[in-house]
């Protein structure tokens, strides 16, 4: 943006919020998921030796319990449990998830957490707490066998994530933010979010990283990071807290 202006407006865009609380719906919904997944494939293999009187598999998996929707901070999200089909004559042995009880339908602190599962959640492993954000203080524990898998799984994905190759995208506007996490954080540290809209106006998460108190230098380390991605263009046009490091990095 170097032949670009800086234009200050009274109030921050209020729609930026509403993006970045949409996006994170879906991660929500995906770390959900991909937790449910981990807690099954545990379940299976604990009763992978067992089978029926013809030899075969006695628990298998089949298929999910209705759709239903745990109600959160941000809106409903949709889960899906797995469920497991017991062969033996008795059917006594069946899936029944800890991290989404049948009687779960309201989560407590999820307004607070959310933006953390992007960060603190996923890059330090703290995914039984990242869990307890979604599900609520008082929803059981995930065992260490799932939470080790858990952290091995999304571990890979933020790698990748970071990874991937920009040299394509084109957007023709950015939100850019810090937003303060209530959590367990030095209050000097904030999340730098950047959202894009592309040219057929999907919209993406550009970018979200640790920076201290939205500074200069936590902006440029952001955007550096961009660049060694591929992204060589700058967007149309910025849209940002005119008390933002943003401004000056972007220089």
């Amino acid at each position: 943006m170097a032949h670009g202006s800086v234009l200050e407006f009274r109030n921050p865009d209020p729609k930026f919020h509403d993006h970045l609380t949409e996006i994170i719906r879906s991660g929500c919904q995906q770390i959900i998921e991909e937790a449910l997944e981990t807690e099954l494939r545990v379940f299976l293999e604990y009763y992978q030796d067992a089978k029926d009187a013809h030899g075969r598999q006695r628990i298998v998996r089949n298929g999910h319990l209705p759709e239903r929707h745990i109600q959160t901070g941000i809106g409903p999200v949709a889960v899906k449990v797995p469920r497991t089909r017991d062969r033996a004559p008795d059917g006594g042995i069946q899936f029944r998830s800890s991290i989404v009880p049948t009687y779960l339908r309201k989560t407590r602190s999820i307004e607070e957490l959310l933006p953390w599962l992007y960060l603190k959640g996923i890059s330090t492993g703290d995914f039984s707490e990242a869990l307890s954000a979604i599900l609520g203080t008082d929803a059981p524990g995930l065992s260490s066998n799932t939470i080790c898998r858990l952290k091995s799984k999304w571990q890979a994905e933020l790698d990748q994530w970071h990874k991937r190759d920009l040299s394509q995208k084109r957007y023709v506007y950015w939100w850019a933010d810090g937003i303060y996490c209530k959590v367990r954080m030095d209050e000097k540290q904030c999340l730098l979010v950047v959202i894009g809209v592309t040219d057929d106006g999907k919209k993406e998460l550009v970018a979200i990283e640790g920076g201290f108190r939205e500074s200069e230098l936590s902006w440029k380390a952001l955007l550096g990071s961009l660049k060694q991605q591929g992204l060589s263009r700058a967007p149309k046009l910025a849209i940002g807290d005119g008390a933002l490091g943003f401004w000056k990095a972007l220089n």
